[in-house]
This record gives structure tokens, C-alpha cells and sequence, in this order.
């Protein structure tokens, strides 16, 4: 009776998963159709503003360069051109930038059911931050979208969009490469930005102690030079601004760890009075 009580409740956990995926990916589709009709603000002030000169973080740096007394930083030109060279090719990537917003869209709610789903094996106490949870955590994939689409892309297509080897060679991108890499310096920009929220949980479960991440951090250290290098164009000026925020966040992790370590010893600690009591 009991192995099959703990199948059923095995089973049950299942049907749970099954059902908070599914309300996820509905989620997820209804912010796809939003965006899918949202096609001109998508597409062309969003998508395609990186390309032009008068992009915030073009005139933002340009300002910067002035105010030195150079024109070093300013951009006159991109010479590149974005062009579709398949029959479906616009409309294959209208439908897969519609699921990327669409996912964007619906992160506090996918964050949400995912709570829904761990909540039981969670404590009382910590049932009560659930609001506080889908906040931090969708607030940090929003700040990290926004990292990536002012920052990280706006590098990457100055520098991959007016690199020639040659001048017969003329750069003219395909709308799926184009629109890859803006959506790849975002989404991981965003998922790198969730660190704090991974090592809180990892050190709930006992897998990482403040110690631990004091002791690689200069592993970590190289691991961010080298995802700096990855989703940036190989510059020097590039990694950097990249890999700060990216460090800090690091060091915002083992503050978190340190704090999470503390609050269990207290409760231990409380415990233990309330058995000798």
C-alpha cells in the first residue's frame, strides 16, 4: 500500500509538472500573438534600430567622446544591409521573434508557476516571499534584456557590421543571422543576470557556501573574461564593459549566500532552545 501511495504521489507530482508547462507555453503563446501583430513596432523600432547611427547607445557614447574632446566614439555609418534570401525567410523569423517576445512577455508568470510548482516543498516562511521572488527575479531578466539590447548588441553590430577584409567584400547580413544575434545577446544577457537568484537556491540546498565561491573566484573570473569574449566582438573595450557587470554580480552572489548561511545558523540555532526547552 505503501509503494503504491508513494507511485501516486510520484504520479501526482508529474501531472503538476504537466500542467504548469502547459499554462507556461500558453502563456507564452498569447505573448507570441501579441508581438505576431505588433510586426511595424517590433520589427522597426526595436529590431532593427541597432543598425542605425541615431541608436541611443551610439549617440549616448558619441556625447561621451565629445565631451573628451575627440570624435573617436561617434558613428557617421554602418555599411551593412540586412536582406532575406529565402521564401519564407521573413516570415520564419516574424513567427520565431514572435515566441522569443512572447517569452519575454510572459517570464513573471512562467516565474510564477514555476513557484506554484516548488511551493510545497518550501517552508512557511518562505512561501510568504513569493511575491518578493517573482519580482527580484523577473526585474533582474528585465534589467539583464536591457543590458544585453543596449549594451552587448549594439557592440557587436558596430563592430561585425562595419568589419571588412577587403573592400569588394560587401556585408550584407541575412535577416536570420541578424536578428540571432540580437536575440542571443539578450536572452543570455538576461539568464546571466539570474546568478544572485541561482546561488540563493544552491545554497538553500547546501550545494554552495559563501567559501566555495570565495575560493573559485578567480576561476570564475576566467569563466566571465571568457563568456565576455563569447557574446562580444573580440575588443578589449567590449570585454570590459561586459564582464564588470558580470563580476558584480558575482560578488552580489556571495553576499546573498553569506546572508542565506547566517539566517539558517539563527534558526538552527532557535531550534535547538525551543528542543531544550
Amino acid at each position: 500500500m505503501s509503494e503504491q501511495k508513494n507511485e501516486m504521489s510520484f504520479l501526482g507530482h508529474l501531472e503538476i509538472l504537466r500542467w504548469t508547462l502547459i499554462r507556461s507555453t500558453l502563456a507564452v503563446f498569447v505573448g507570441g500573438m501579441i508581438a505576431f501583430m505588433m510586426k511595424d513596432f517590433i520589427f522597426k523600432t526595436i529590431l532593427l534600430a541597432p543598425k542605425s547611427p541615431d541608436f541611443f547607445t551610439y549617440r549616448f557614447l558619441c556625447s561621451i567622446s565629445q565631451s573628451l574632446g575627440t570624435d573617436g566614439l561617434c558613428i557617421e555609418k554602418i555599411p551593412f544591409i540586412v536582406q532575406s534570401r529565402t521564401m519564407a525567410g521573413q516570415f520564419s523569423a516574424h513567427i520565431w521573434t514572435s515566441i522569443a517576445f512572447g517569452f519575454v512577455m510572459a517570464f513573471p508568470y512562467v516565474i510564477w508557476e514555476v513557484w506554484k510548482f516548488i511551493k510545497p516543498a518550501l517552508y512557511d516562511a518562505e512561501k510568504k516571499n513569493a511575491r518578493s521572488f517573482i519580482i527580484i527575479t523577473s526585474l533582474l531578466f528585465f534589467i539583464g534584456i536591457l543590458f544585453g539590447y543596449y549594451v552587448i548588441t549594439p557592440l557587436s553590430v558596430n563592430f561585425l557590421g562595419s568589419y571588412m577584409v577587403a573592400d569588394e567584400v560587401k556585408n550584407n547580413f541575412d535577416l536570420s543571422s541578424y536578428i540571432g544575434l540580437l536575440k542571443t545577446s539578450c536572452l543570455a544577457a538576461g539568464f546571466i543576470f539570474e546568478l544572485p537568484i541561482i546561488i540563493y537556491f544552491l545554497t538553500k540546498m547546501g550545494l554552495v557556501t559563501p567559501e566555495t565561491l570565495k575560493e573559485y573566484r578567480k576561476f570564475a573570473l576566467i569563466l566571465v573574461l571568457v563568456l565576455a569574449a563569447i557574446i562580444t566582438p573580440p575588443d578589449i573595450i567590449s570585454q570590459v564593459i561586459v564582464a564588470v557587470p558580470m563580476i558584480i554580480l558575482y560578488e552580489i552572489s556571495i553576499k546573498i549566500s553569506k546572508y542565506i548561511l547566517r539566517k539558517e545558523k539563527v534558526k538552527e540555532s532557535k531550534n535547538k532552545n525551543l528542543v531544550k526547552k
